[in-house]
């Protein structure tokens, strides 16, 4: 080409297609879309795409088509979802029921009370947060300066001071400084060191716990309670004063509250609480057993004293009494004095005859047998004090009161083999164990083995041969 002359037929066509590129820009401007936009979470790019278009027949028809398919897929899995929700909240009322469900039963049951059970009921008391913050008040120690002030005031001055001599006695002086005297202050802490001291001294089994020569020795290794231990305690001070209170009448309350104090360290708050439970509950042995274990030596006999007086049939006392006494002769009369109200204890009976000597001891089984007839081994410790001939009656008596009772004729048996009657020994097995099975007994063989054996270590070996012998093939084949 020349330089003056026309322009190239492809040098056009490039200019052509530039302006054709404009063009598509512009319309895409009009359409609003562009592809460096912000990115949509739900719709990623495609809001770009679709943000122009409009909502026809089509798009409606398939919106409905999906709905009806999540309607159709929803009501399929209805009834299983509707049951497992119902299964979890009947396990959640199950395990956090309501006040009022946890006490219905209680409720159709107060029909039945009369007006007076009605009238019975004690008052709950006044616990609002009103007479809380009233009751639980802070005080501040009062400092040695006030204490000296009132010490001063109170006290008669005998002399006059210098200035008022001057003056012939007419003059009140108006500028005394007095001097600050902390000695009666330290008596004061003296005395009420002295007094923790004698309290710590007193315990609960009479026998003093600190050193008066040593006492810081004795401070040293006492335990020091925490800050927790002490909020616990006071909590579990509040709720059992709130038992007591509500139900006077319940033993377990008081005797918890006595031993919370115990364990506190205020035996004396303890005693006073115990003793107001015997005067609530003077029907309740175990109030008076845990009075009596928190008294002082010398106040035990005396609350038991008291205890069996109220409670003259709990075998309890009586024991606990005789524990106390500490000669046995005064344990036996007190054992006595019990049997006179409760005849027929067996443990009050014992307890007598261990402490009697031989003779006493028959004379006590004779009339305990008659009381209890029904308990073997009164008749079977009254068989071995016996002498020959009457062991035998006695034994006799004894099968009588009790024929279903195999320990009899073992004894029996053993009776003879001491007496030197061997032939007699199989004689009586044999008839013991026929007339135990005529009652209805069941022959357990293995009983009566550890009995043969327990025969064998006593030295009555015919016995336990007679045992064996009669009682190997019971159940077998």
């Amino acid at each position: 080409t020349t330089i003056g002359g026309a322009a190239a037929p492809g040098v056009g066509r490039g200019q052509g297609k530039g302006a054709g590129e404009e063009e598509e820009e512009e319309e895409g401007d009009e359409k609003g879309y562009d592809e460096n936009q912000k990115f949509d979470e739900f719709e990623g790019n495609d809001v770009g795409l679709f943000a122009s278009a409009e909502y026809d027949d089509d798009d409606r028809e398939a919106d409905a088509i999906w709905d009806s398919i999540d309607d159709r897929m929803d009501s399929r899995r209805k009834d299983r979802r509707e049951a497992r929700l119902k299964e979890e909240i009947e396990k959640y009322r199950a395990s956090n029921p309501k006040i009022t469900e946890q006490f219905a039963d209680l409720k159709r049951k107060l029909h039945t009370l009369s007006a007076e059970e009605w009238e019975s009921i004690p008052e709950i008391g006044d616990y609002s947060l009103r007479n809380k913050k009233r009751r639980f008040e802070s005080f501040v120690p009062v400092p040695d300066t006030l204490l000296e002030k009132a010490r001063q005031e109170k006290e008669h001055v005998t002399a006059l001071d210098p200035k008022s001599r001057a003056a012939g006695g007419t003059e009140t002086p108006w500028a005394q400084t007095p001097v600050t005297d902390l000695t009666a202050v330290g008596e004061g802490r003296g005395t009420v060191l002295s007094l923790k001291l004698d309290r710590l001294s007193d315990s609960v089994s009479g026998q003093t716990v600190v050193d008066p020569k040593g006492y810081l020795t004795d401070l040293k290794s006492m335990k020091i309670t925490s800050d927790a231990e002490i909020s616990d305690i006071k909590k579990a001070r509040l709720l059992l004063k709130s038992v007591i209170q509500t139900n006077p009448k319940h033993p377990p309350g008081w005797i918890a509250a006595a031993r919370l104090e115990e364990v506190a360290g205020k035996i004396q708050v303890a005693r006073q609480l115990i003793q107001k439970g015997c005067e609530e509950c003077p029907k309740n042995e175990d109030v008076w057993l845990e009075a009596c274990r928190l008294a002082s030596p010398g106040e035990a006999k005396a609350v038991i004293a008291r205890g069996v007086k109220a409670i003259p049939n709990s075998v309890k006392l009586w024991l606990q009494a005789a524990k106390l006494e500490q000669d046995d002769t005064n344990k036996s009369r007190v054992l006595r004095k019990g049997l006179e109200h409760i005849p027929d204890s067996v443990r009050l009976w014992k307890a007598v005859v261990e402490l009697a000597n031989e003779e006493d001891a028959r004379l006590l089984l004779q009339r305990a047998v008659e009381c209890c007839p029904l308990h073997v081994e009164l008749w079977l410790a009254l068989a071995r004090l016996e002498t020959y001939d009457m062991a035998k009656k006695v034994l006799n008596r004894a099968r009588e009161k009790l024929p279903k009772e195999p320990a009899i004729w073992i004894t029996a048996a053993k009776l003879e083999e001491a007496n030197g009657n061997t032939a007699m020994v199989e004689k009586i097995i044999e008839r013991g164990i026929r007339a135990l099975q005529r009652e209805g007994v069941v022959i357990d063989r293995e009983a009566w083995m550890k009995e043969a054996e327990a025969a064998e270590r006593a030295g009555s070996v015919v016995t336990c041969q007679a045992i064996i012998k009669h009682t190997v093939g019971v159940r077998v084949g």
